[in-house]
């Protein structure tokens, strides 16, 4: 899909987050030599056209305090799936969850859900808080902790310029 000038440029600006103030469209504009309701537009149309899939938030859990996040992956039956990751995303401390194909023999996991904690030891309260709420006592599971943090950011649809070559004075001979 073709995209204009403005549209490559409004994409390298927001592609690594927006800024954290009150109007975020305004100051991109400002960057950008734009008005606010064009920046607006122009995130609508490319949304619409499928160039920009969605806008989402990247939490950087760590810098809030939150030490310990446990993946936990639940081996429900297929037709069971959707309602229970309905009651399950409804609960504030999860902040993921999702569906994802079984790969048998060794990874029957259908559901996945990503609760975050200050520790180990709240996560998995927060995991026996929620297998209680949603029936899920005898539902095989597992909670996958995290060894490593990795980079959080989010797409990255244009990439950056190549830096220009930088042209070096020579030397004159018998210079110093």
């Amino acid at each position: 899909m073709e995209l204009s000038d403005n549209d490559r440029r409004l994409v390298a600006a927001i592609q690594h987050g927006l800024p954290l103030t009150a109007r975020p469209y305004a100051a991109v504009a400002e960057q950008l030599g734009m008005d606010e309701s064009e920046v607006i537009r122009r995130i609508e149309r490319m949304l619409a056209r499928g160039v920009i899939k969605r806008l989402g938030v990247v939490v950087r859990h760590h810098e809030l305090g939150y030490r310990a996040n446990g993946m936990v992956v639940w081996d429900l039956p297929n037709d069971s799936v959707d309602a229970v990751g309905r009651r399950i995303k409804a609960l504030p401390f999860v902040t993921l969850c999702y569906r994802r194909p079984r790969r048998p023999p060794d990874w029957p996991y259908n559901l996945f859900c990503m609760i975050h904690g200050h520790d180990r030891d709240e996560v998995l309260a927060n995991l026996a808080l929620l297998r209680e709420r949603c029936g899920l006592e005898a539902v095989p599971h597992e909670v996958l902790f995290s060894r490593r943090r990795y980079k959080q950011r989010g797409a990255q649809y244009v990439s950056p310029p190549a830096p220009s070559a930088k042209v070096l004075p020579l030397a004159r001979p018998g210079a110093g």
